[in-house]
C-alpha cells in the first residue's frame, strides 16, 4: 500500500491517480499550519492526536465543510437565495472528494417522540407489517374481529335466520349526544318510517327530537321481513341500503330483540365493536391516527399531584404548608381558603394533616358551591365566589400561563406514566392489533436481540395468506436488526428515547442506519464512535466499520482507541501538541509504520510511554455509602458498597445497568438530601451513610448550553469577573460604563443587527438551520465604542478570542480571574478559546468545561463527584491530565466516582466495581467489586479478562 505525505505543491498527478486518492492542499482552518495530505479512496483512515491539535479542523471544518459546500453549490440559484453562500474552508484545493456525509456525538435529538426504532426505520417496517399482515382483536371480549362481504353477510341472514321475522337496522349514531332533529328530517326525505332509538321502534313524526344532554344509539329502520329463499332480492337490496347508509355496519334485530352486528370492516360479533381498517399510521405515536389520546403517544403524562405542592401535611397552611400559596398574605386567595375552611369548622392554623379528607378535596379541585368572602372596601356585605381549586387553577396555567408561570409550575408536576396506554403510546385499538399473539408495543419494547430470536422463523408461525404479504418487509426489517447487533446495540429496545442516549450510542445507531442505505463512492467522517462502548464489543464496531469500507466507500474516524488505530489501513497523527502548538501532521502511514514512528501517540502504542498504575492503593477514609436492593429497569436486587475517600470506577460492558444504578438511582437520591431535587429515583429499599457527605456534583457530557451565546468563559464564571475589571478601566470610568456594557446578552454594549450573538441564524426550510457570521460586527459580538475600551491592548472581544492557554498568561496579575481559567488549563482544554461557542464543543470537552467550573470552587474534603465517561475525547497524554486533576480531589478527602470504559482509567481506580454479565436482560448484577489487584485474579466478567492484558 503506497501512501505518502506530499511535500511538493506542484508534483505531477496522472489522471486516474487522482481518482484514486483524496489530496489535501494548503489547509489552513483554525489552527492548521498549511499542511498538505494524500491517501488512497476506499480505505478506513484514523485522524488521531492530543485533543485540540487540530483532527476535527481537518476532518469536519476541512474535508466534510468543503463536500457541504460543494453540494450546496449544485442547487439551483433560486434556491441558493434563500441559503446563502456558505464559506469556502481556509484551504486551498482538494481534490478527489466524494459526496460527504459526517456522523457527528452532537446531533443526538432531544424530542421526546424520536426513538431508536424510529431513527432506525424498523419500527416504520413493524408499522407497515402490522397494517398490512395484523390480526384484529376486540378490546372488550377478546374476540377475533371479522370483516364480511355482502355476498357473505346475506348468506349468513339466509340460512341463520330462515322462516324468521328480522328487522334490518342502518346503526347512524352510536353513544354520542345530540338532540338530532337535523338526523330525523334527513331520514325521513330518504324515505324511512321508523327508527330504533335507545333499543325502542319509534315511528318518525314531524319536529321529532331527543334529550340533547344524554347519549344515544340510533338506528334507521331498513326493513322489515320474512326471511324466506324467495325473498332473497328484497334481503339483497335493503342489505345495500342498509350498508350505504351506515358505512359498511349493520345490526339485525331477531323475534327475541337479540341483535346480531355484521360488518364490511372489522368487527367484534358479539358486541358490534368496529374498528377502521387499519393503515400503517394506526400504530405511529406520531400520528392523531394511532397515538394514544390521553397523552398524544408521549407514554408519560405530566400531573400535578397532592404530594408535589403538600410535601408535609404536618404544618399548616398559614405556615406554607402548601407549596404554590407560600406563607399567610393578606391577599385574595387566603381570604377565599379562609372562608370554605370556616364552614367546616378548621381555619388555617389547622396543620393539613388535621383537615378533613372532604375539604382537602375541595381545596385541591374546588366545588361549584359559592363561598362567602367579607368584602373590606364594603364592610357588612359578602362577596359570593367559588373556589377553582389550587390543582385545578395550576393546570389551566401550565397550558396558558405565560413562559415564566409555565416554568413556575413545572416544579410542582410530576411526570407518571400515562393510565390510559400504560406507557405504551398508542390507542387500544392499535395495541390490539397482533401477530404471533403480540401486539407492536410488546416487540418495541424487546431489546434487539431478543426481537431478532422473535423474528427468526416467524414464517412457520404465520398463515399462508400472512406469509405472501410479509416476506419482502421481514427481509427490511431482518437487514436492519443485523445491522444494529453488529455495533454492538443489541440491549437497546426500539421503544427506547433517542435523547436517553449517550453521544457514542446515537452516532452508533446512525452509523447502522447508513450501513442499511447501502450507499457506494461516499465518504464518512465519524466522531468518536467508540465513546460508552465496552473493549468486548469494540471489534463490533471496528467490523462495522469496515463492512462500510469494502461495499466502495472511505471512512475517515476521529478517534483515540488503540485497537481502531491498529485495525486501520491508514493512520494520521495530528500534532505535536494542542492549539497554536499543533496543527501539523507528525506521521501519515500505515498501522505497521506508524508504530514505530517518533510520535507521542506511537510512544503510547509502542509502550515507550504508558499511564502508570500506582504502586498502591488508597486505603480511603474507613466509611462507606451502601445502597441496598436497587431494582429500576434491569437491576436485580442490586446492592451497592462503595467505599468513601477513594477513587471507584464503575464498569461493565454497555446495557449492564451502569446508568440505571448511579444517574438514575444514587444520585437522584444524594440530590434530594442535598439539594431539595424533585426527581424521584428508580426503586431501592435503603441508603446507609449519606451522613459521610455533604454535597454531590454530577458532570456529564449534556451540553453546556445550545445557542451560541454560551461559552465556556460565561459557564464557569469568569466572564462576569472579566466585565468588572473592564468596566474599572479609567476609559470606562470616564464613560460611566458599568459591568452590563460589556455583557453581549442586554442592550448597550452589544452589537444590536446579531444581538451580541456575534452570529445570525438563517432558518432554512429544507435544511437544518445555520448559523452565519454577522456582517455588521463581524464576530465581535459588541459596537465600536465598547470594543474601543482596552486592557493591556486588548478589547473584550480579543479577550474571548483568546485561548486558555493565552488567557492564563495575560491574566496572571489578576487572582480571581486566573484561578478559574487555571482550571481549564489543568483539565486539558487549553487550546479552546474563552468565547467559544457551547454549540461547537464535543461532549467530552463540554464535560470538562463543567469538570473546571467545579474544581475551581471550594471542596470540602466530603464531596461525592460523579462522571459520565471523562475520558471521551481524550488522548492517552491528556488522560493522563486528567488523571492528575482526579488524584488532587481525592487527595483532599473527596470521593471520586467514574463510570468508565478506558482501561487505562479502570486500572488505575482504587476500587472497581463491575455490572454484567451482558447488557439488557442479561445484566443488572454485580459481577465484581474490589481492587484491580483483585480483579484479574478472577475470572468474573469481560472486564478482567481485558484488564489482565493492562498490568
Amino acid at each position: 500500500m503506497e501512501v505518502e505525505e506530499i511535500t511538493s505543491k506542484s508534483s505531477p498527478i496522472v489522471e486516474d491517480e487522482a481518482t484514486e486518492y483524496i489530496e489535501i492542499y494548503g489547509a489552513r482552518e483554525h489552527n492548521l499550519k498549511n499542511i498538505d495530505l494524500k491517501f488512497k479512496r476506499n480505505q478506513l483512515v484514523v485522524i488521531t492526536g492530543i485533543s485540540g491539535s487540530g483532527k476535527s479542523s481537518l476532518a469536519f471544518d476541512t474535508l466534510y465543510a468543503e463536500g457541504q459546500r460543494r453540494y450546496m453549490e449544485s442547487f439551483s440559484a433560486y434556491a441558493r437565495s434563500f441559503i446563502g453562500d456558505m464559506e469556502r474552508p481556509d484551504v486551498d484545493k482538494i481534490n478527489g472528494l466524494s459526496p460527504v456525509i459526517s456522523i457527528e456525538q452532537k446531533t443526538t435529538s432531544r424530542n421526546p417522540r424520536s426513538t431508536v426504532g424510529t431513527v432506525t426505520e424498523v419500527y416504520d417496517f413493524m408499522r407497515l407489517l402490522f397494517a398490512r399482515a395484523g390480526e384484529a382483536f376486540s378490546y372488550l371480549t377478546g374476540e377475533r374481529m371479522q370483516k364480511q362481504t355482502e355476498e357473505q353477510i346475506l348468506l349468513h341472514i339466509l340460512s341463520y335466520f330462515d322462516g324468521k321475522k328480522i328487522a334490518i337496522l342502518a346503526p347512524v349514531v352510536k353513544g354520542r349526544k345530540g338532540h338530532y332533529r337535523e338526523l330525523f328530517v334527513q331520514v325521513s326525505k330518504l324515505g324511512f318510517g321508523k327508527v330504533r332509538v335507545n333499543g325502542e321502534m319509534m315511528d318518525l313524526v314531524p319536529k321529532m327530537q331527543v334529550d340533547r344532554y344524554k347519549t344515544h344509539d340510533i338506528e334507521i329502520v331498513v326493513d322489515r321481513v320474512l326471511v324466506r329463499d324467495k325473498d332473497k332480492t328484497r334481503i339483497n337490496q335493503s342489505l345495500k341500503t342498509a350498508l350505504q347508509h351506515s358505512k359498511g355496519i349493520i345490526m339485525i334485530l331477531d323475534e327475541n330483540n337479540q341483535e346480531h352486528h355484521f360488518s364490511k370492516y372489522l368487527m367484534d360479533p358479539k358486541t358490534g365493536l368496529a374498528y377502521d381498517e387499519p393503515a400503517p399510521n394506526t400504530f405511529s405515536f406520531n400520528s392523531p391516527y394511532g397515538a394514544c389520546p390521553e397523552c398524544n403517544g408521549l407514554g408519560q403524562i405530566e400531573e400535578i399531584s397532592r404530594k408535589s405542592i403538600i410535601p408535609d401535611e404536618s404544618i399548616s397552611i398559614s405556615r406554607g404548608g402548601i407549596l404554590p400559596l407560600g406563607e399567610f398574605r393578606d391577599i385574595w386567595i387566603f381570604k377565599k381558603i379562609e372562608a370554605l375552611l370556616k364552614r367546616h369548622k378548621v381555619n388555617l392554623t389547622t396543620p393539613i394533616k388535621d383537615i378533613p379528607e372532604e375539604v382537602m378535596q375541595v381545596l385541591l379541585y374546588g366545588d361549584s358551591e359559592p363561598v362567602a368572602v367579607k368584602s373590606v372596601k364594603y364592610p357588612g356585605t359578602d362577596w359570593q365566589t367559588k373556589f377553582e381549586g389550587i390543582v385545578l387553577f395550576l393546570e389551566k396555567q401550565k397550558d396558558t400561563g405565560s413562559e415564566k408561570i409555565q416554568k413556575w409550575i413545572k416544579d410542582f408536576t410530576n411526570v407518571t406514566t400515562c393510565p390510559e396506554c400504560n406507557g405504551q403510546r398508542l390507542k387500544k385499538e392499535s395495541l390490539h392489533f397482533k401477530i404471533d399473539n403480540k401486539n407492536i408495543s410488546e416487540l418495541a419494547s424487546l431489546n434487539i436481540e431478543a426481537l431478532t430470536e422473535w423474528f427468526e422463523n416467524l414464517e412457520q408461525r404465520l398463515t399462508e395468506r400472512q406469509n405472501i404479504i410479509a416476506t419482502e418487509i421481514l427481509k427490511e426489517i431482518r437487514k436492519r436488526l443485523g445491522f444494529l447487533l453488529d455495533v454492538g446495540l443489541n440491549y437497546l429496545e426500539l421503544n427506547r428515547p433517542l435523547k436517553t442516549l449517550s453521544g457514542g450510542e446515537a452516532q452508533r445507531i446512525r452509523l447502522a442506519t447508513q450501513i442499511g442505505t447501502q450507499l457506494v463512492g461516499v465518504l464518512y467522517i465519524l466522531d468518536e464512535p467508540s465513546i460508552g462502548l465496552h473493549q468486548r464489543d469494540n471489534m463490533k464496531l471496528i467490523k462495522a466499520l469496515q463492512d462500510l469500507r469494502d461495499l466502495g466507500n472511505t471512512v475517515i474516524v476521529v478517534e483515540h482507541d488503540k485497537d481502531m488505530m491498529l485495525n486501520a489501513d491508514f493512520v494520521i497523527d495530528i500534532g505535536p501538541g494542542a492549539g497554536r502548538h499543533g496543527g501539523q501532521i507528525v506521521s501519515a502511514a500505515s498501522p505497521q509504520d506508524f508504530v514505530k514512528s517518533d510520535t507521542m501517540t506511537a510512544a503510547y502504542l509502542n509502550g515507550v510511554k504508558s499511564i502508570e498504575v500506582p504502586a498502591s492503593r488508597r486505603p480511603g477514609n474507613g466509611n462507606a455509602l451502601i445502597l441496598k436492593g436497587a431494582t429500576g429497569h434491569n437491576l436485580k436486587e442490586v446492592t451497592l458498597e462503595l467505599p468513601l475517600g477513594k477513587m471507584i470506577c464503575i464498569t461493565g460492558v454497555s446495557g449492564s445497568g451502569k446508568s440505571s444504578l448511579i444517574h438514575e438511582t444514587l444520585v437522584p437520591i444524594l440530590n434530594r438530601k442535598f439539594y431539595r431535587s424533585r426527581k424521584e429515583p428508580l426503586p431501592y429499599n435503603e441508603i446507609k451513610g449519606i451522613e459521610y457527605l455533604d454535597k454531590t456534583i454530577e458532570v456529564d457530557q449534556s451540553p453546556i448550553g445550545r445557542t451560541p451565546r454560551s461559552n465556556p468563559a460565561t459557564y464557569t464564571g469568569v466572564f462576569s469577573e472579566i466585565r468588572t475589571l473592564f468596566c474599572q478601566l479609567p476609559e470606562a470610568k470616564i464613560r460611566g460604563y458599568k459591568p452590563g456594557r460589556f455583557s453581549f446578552n442586554v442592550k448597550g454594549g452589544r452589537c444590536e443587527t446579531c444581538e451580541g450573538a456575534g452570529m445570525k441564524l438563517v432558518e432554512m426550510d429544507f435544511l437544518p438551520d445555520v448559523h452565519v457570521p454577522c456582517e455588521t460586527c463581524k464576530s465581535k459580538r459588541y459596537n465600536r465604542e465598547t470594543l474601543e475600551i482596552r486592557f493591556k491592548g486588548k478589547s473584550i472581544s480579543d479577550v474571548l478570542e483568546m485561548t486558555v492557554e493565552q488567557a492564563v498568561e495575560f491574566f496572571e496579575n489578576q487572582p480571581k480571574i486566573v484561578r478559574k481559567i487555571k482550571t481549564l488549563n489543568d483539565v486539558g482544554l487549553g487550546y479552546i478559546t474563552l468565547g467559544q461557542h457551547a454549540t461547537t464543543l464535543s461532549g467530552g470537552e463540554a464535560q470538562r468545561v463543567k469538570l473546571a467550573t467545579e474544581l475551581s470552587k471550594k471542596d470540602t474534603g466530603k464531596t461525592f463527584y460523579v462522571l459520565d465517561e471523562p475520558t471521551t475525547g481524550l488522548h492517552f497524554q491528556d488522560i493522563q491530565h486528567l488523571l492528575v486533576v482526579l488524584n488532587k480531589l481525592v487527595e483532599k478527602g473527596n470521593t471520586v466516582l467514574v463510570i468508565e470504559h478506558n482501561m487505562d482509567v479502570i486500572k488505575v481506580a482504587d476500587h472497581i466495581v463491575d455490572l454484567g454479565l451482558e447488557g439488557g436482560h442479561g445484566g443488572g448484577n454485580i459481577v465484581f467489586s474490589g481492587t484491580p489487584e483483585e480483579m484479574i485474579k478472577t475470572d468474573k466478567g469481560f472486564t478482567a479478562t481485558f484488564l489482565k492484558l493492562e498490568m
